[in-house]
């Protein structure tokens, strides 16, 4: 997927585990292609598996990917604290999500929305999962399709992907107090759906 990744790993970096990302990032500004491939290939699960959960689309996801690393990449020398390349990386990858969000979001007022969603949340659930997860993750989908594209990844940074408040702050590029609200926001409409839920169910 990601051309500027594809390399030989000189012997010292063929297995990474114990090598830490403040080094890789050391390696991708000195040049060496192969600290590329390797910080690649240890954040690019996350990184795919956030985005397709929150644009519901694994296609655009993958753009999402692509875009994050080559923009990350060749940004390197920007990322003050090494170490938290992992952090910084997400910040970027939601950044590409809002867009694509906010995009989809004036497509669907405009009726010109193509239908390119494939993943919505039931379709992204465990295969171990019951036929009622999945239809209260269906019932969730919907919910946050309708939260504007902030509130929307806040909340599913912090209560999909489980990240702490400091991170979502931090991938979303905004104030601790910020990123509650928006985190409260799109909670409320979660609960109203949850409480409505509740007492349409069968006595």
């Amino acid at each position: 997927m990601l051309s500027v990744v594809r390399a030989t790993p000189r012997p010292e970096f063929e297995e990474a585990e114990g090598v830490s990302d403040a080094a890789l990032v050391a390696g991708v500004r000195e040049g060496r292609i192969e600290c590329k491939e390797q910080l690649y290939k240890r954040h690019v699960a996350y990184v795919a598996g956030m985005a397709a959960r929150m644009l519901r689309s694994v296609d655009l996801s993958e753009d999402v990917v692509q875009d994050s690393f080559v923009i990350a990449f060749s940004k390197m020398d920007s990322l003050r604290e090494p170490a938290a390349f992992r952090g910084w990386l997400a910040s970027i990858a939601v950044s590409q999500v809002h867009r694509r969000l906010t995009r989809q979001r004036l497509l669907r007022i405009l009726g010109l929305d193509r239908g390119l969603d494939d993943a919505p949340l039931d379709e992204l659930a465990r295969d171990d999962c019951t036929a009622e997860v999945r239809s209260e993750l269906a019932a969730l989908d919907l919910v946050l399709q309708e939260l504007p594209p902030r509130q929307r990844i806040a909340w599913m940074l912090r209560y999909v992907e489980g990240e702490p408040l400091e991170a979502v702050a931090e991938a979303c590029a905004c104030s601790l107090a910020t990123a509650k609200r928006w985190i409260a926001a799109g909670d409320t409409r979660v609960q109203a759906h949850v409480r409505l839920a509740t007492r349409n169910e069968p006595s």
